[in-house]
């Protein structure tokens, strides 16, 4: 059905020689009609498709928010006269007619990063939980070469062997005095 349609339109556009637009206005017509049931068509929308949608960067959607009943219908026929026949009850049914949100309220902020802050914390929680677990029952011990008195072993073989004496550690060292260099200054 939908393709001979389309057929049709194709032919429709290369013997009536429309332009791009028409033809653009035809294909929106055929496939957005169907789905936003009797709700008037007021916008171009999104992309030009029949959409409901509340955003500030566009805040005109294609088609009304809700269908026509009977009470909105007499009330679109009264907004054609003066306004100022209108009460405010009736004003603010007419623009919920239209629009499921004022600009206000989509602009509000919806608490959405109370969520994200607490989703984020218990992640953080939860890893250093895991890494404690890890620490305590996985990990095996640390070598012995981790203690502090073999690390004061290791840099005093290092300096006794003269490991890189040009810019190293071995440079900073005063093998006469058997202290560093800096503490020799501060003695001075």
């Amino acid at each position: 059905m939908s393709r001979i349609l389309m057929n049709r339109v194709l032919n429709k556009s290369l013997i009536c020689r429309i332009d791009q637009h028409q033809f653009n206005q035809l294909v929106r017509n055929y496939y957005g009609k169907k789905f936003i049931g009797s709700r008037e068509v007021v916008g171009y929308g999104t992309n030009g498709s029949y959409n409901y949608i509340d955003r500030v960067e566009m805040p005109f959607p294609a088609i009304r928010f809700r269908e026509d009943t009977p009470e909105i219908k007499v009330l679109r026929e009264k907004e054609k006269g003066d306004w100022r026949n209108l009460t405010i009850e009736e004003k603010k049914t007419l623009y919920r007619a239209s629009f499921w949100r004022t600009l206000a309220e989509v602009e509000a902020p919806t608490g959405e990063w109370k969520f994200t802050i607490s989703v984020v914390l218990l992640v953080i929680s939860i890893s250093f939980w895991i890494e404690i677990f890890f620490k305590v029952f996985i990990a095996p011990p640390l070598p012995e070469s981790f203690s502090l008195e073999n690390r004061k072993r290791q840099l005093r073989l290092m300096l006794d062997y003269k490991i890189d004496p040009v810019q190293g550690i071995s440079s900073k060292w005063d093998y006469e005095r058997d202290c560093w260099k800096s503490q020799v200054k501060d003695n001075k």
